[in-house]
């Protein structure tokens, strides 16, 4: 192995991976490539759009900013990872019923931003809905149906 080459190993939706990465791969770009994970999309590679958004060790983070290597050794949950098998993760069923989507191009980013602050507040305001996805761009939707399908996830679960 060469200087610009390091091992990782990551539990990515349960299942457990180690590989030789280049040490300057992010962790989008290694998610993608390294291992066909296409969920997470990559918008403006600078962590401003919120398109990458995973949870590592829990924590909605911004894959396009993290290096693969420095991820060694977490837990990582992708938005492939939200479903079980066929059956759509509540938060999945409330945009698909909310119309909480149209391009899809923003959807994996905003599902997993959303799926964080909902195991933090399962029953959120609209407005503290709209601070927790401030950070997620979305070009086609007009937020609303967003915020309404993140608002009413956990409605059937009570």
């Amino acid at each position: 192995m060469t200087e610009d080459m390091r091992n990782v190993k990551l539990t990515v939706n349960g299942r457990e991976y180690e590989s030789s990465v280049e040490v300057r791969k992010t962790l989008a770009d290694f998610l993608r490539e390294n291992l066909q994970l296409t969920g997470t999309h990559l918008g403006c590679e600078h962590g401003v759009c919120g398109a990458c958004t995973i949870l590592l060790n829990g924590d909605s983070i911004r894959s396009c900013l993290l290096l693969a290597v420095q991820a060694d050794g977490s837990a990582v949950t992708t938005v492939e990872g939200l479903a079980e098998e066929t059956d759509l993760h509540p938060l999945q069923r409330s945009f698909q019923e909310n119309h909480g989507l149209q391009c899809g191009f923003c959807t994996p980013g905003m599902l997993m931003t959303a799926y964080a602050f909902l195991q933090e507040n399962p029953h959120p305001t609209e407005e503290e809905t709209k601070d927790a996805i401030s950070g997620n761009i979305c070009r086609c939707t007009g937020y609303a149906p967003i915020i309404q399908a993140i608002v009413r996830a956990n409605d059937k679960s009570d």
